[in-house]
């Protein structure tokens, strides 16, 4: 019963918004028509914003989430949010007031035997006839329990068919839905070449400065020794000694080369124990914890790593902060959360490798937020789909 009472609160109180924002919206209507005509792009935003608010409320109201369509340029690309907001506009008002009639009808008929005797007896209450005496006002509660019936049965019904009826308003068409998602796919798509490029771009860029430049030492060393056997074979073991160094620092560079590629580590020991060897390192106090974090395709925990190693990097040069933590998580989702307790702001535009992660995330299908105001803290929160 305790369940029932709370299912009528709540639908009550989503018809009684609901009516508010079906004025709003009978209110708005004809001024939007008017702006439609004199400065469409405008109209047309303020009509998508609008919307948008309506579906949060009705999309938390049903437990489902409502895609967001794209934000309309033309005229027939509002037509949902335009048929819904004259839906809404004129149905709006009447459904609230009909869905907190019976409870508010229930819960004035407890109330009168408490106050019938000082209303004028030439207007007395009602409810649902006059009350005019104690023997009338003894039975209001059974009214009462009528009405309260009644709301546990109407009200909760009215409020699920109206957000069924707005949900269906508001939502984008099949096509448009499929539109977006291939628009999604195709950007997710160009992200993925794009990193995939930026990546063989600094696997030769490491190669070229770093390891040929190596191993051409190593050459010339060695052409060093031809020439030092040929005179004085006897002075050139320190020769080979120094050939035998710049070998070992070629071979390291060229190994760190391929760790950059994909972390052996990974392979060895899972994404939370190369996390925990970044952790471990990091140059600013930071913590670690995982929950529920099964195994995943090697190119996604790879992602994940390199995803914490740069967040990191950005923690340790600009954020300013004292510590930090990361965390892992997700069975369904890989969802990973580097916090710390800098300065913040933040900001993707000034060049601080969070591009480079947002696109490293995109190229996998996945999201990045960033909550990073003036002051701190910064967190920034990466979900990977594992079917990648």
């Amino acid at each position: 019963m305790r369940k029932r009472v709370a299912a009528v609160w709540v639908a009550a109180r989503y018809l009684l918004v609901g009516a508010l924002t079906g004025l709003v919206s009978l209110f708005l209507l004809p001024v939007l028509l008017v702006l439609l005509v004199v400065v469409r792009p405008t109209a047309l935003r303020r009509l998508h914003d609008w919307a948008q608010r309506e579906r949060t409320r009705v999309a938390a109201f049903l437990g489902r989430p409502i895609p967001e369509p794209a934000p309309p340029q033309r005229l027939p690309d509002a037509r949902g949010d335009l048929a819904w907001l004259v839906v809404h506009g004129l149905t709006g008002p009447v459904l609230g007031v009909l869905g907190i009639m019976f409870p508010g009808a229930a819960l004035n008929a407890v109330l009168v035997p408490f106050y019938w005797w000082a209303v004028p007896e030439n207007d007395p209450v009602t409810s649902p006839y006059p009350v005019t005496s104690w023997t009338g006002a003894a039975f209001m509660p059974l009214i009462a329990a009528g009405y309260a019936l009644i709301a546990l049965l109407f009200t909760p019904w009215l409020a699920r068919l109206q957000s069924r009826v707005l949900g269906a308003l508001l939502s984008p068409p099949p096509g448009a839905q499929l539109a977006l998602r291939v628009a999604e796919l195709t950007a997710s798509r160009a992200a993925a070449l794009e990193a995939h490029g930026a990546e063989l771009r600094r696997i030769e860029r490491d190669l070229h400065d770093g390891t040929q430049n190596k191993l051409v030492a190593v050459a010339m060393h060695l052409g060093i020794i031809e020439r030092a056997l040929r005179r004085d074979p006897a002075g050139a073991l320190p020769l080979v000694l120094k050939a035998q160094d710049a070998t070992s620092d070629a071979l390291a560079g060229l190994r760190g080369v391929v760790r950059s590629i994909y972390p052996p580590v990974l392979s060895e020991r899972g994404l939370d124990g190369a996390v925990a060897g970044i952790v471990a390192s990091c140059g600013v106090p930071c913590s670690l914890s995982v929950a529920d974090l099964p195994r995943a395709p090697a190119a996604v925990e790879s992602a994940a790593y390199f995803v914490v190693a740069e967040a990191l990097t950005n923690v340790v040069k600009h954020s300013g902060a004292t510590r930090c933590e990361v965390r892992l998580s997700g069975t369904d989702h890989l969802v990973l959360a580097v916090w710390d307790d800098g300065h913040g702001g933040a900001d993707e535009e000034r060049g601080t490798g969070l591009v480079g992660i947002r696109r490293r995330v995109a190229a996998f299908d996945g999201t990045m937020t960033l909550d990073s105001p003036v002051g701190g803290p910064t967190t920034l929160r990466v979900t990977l789909p594992r079917g990648a």
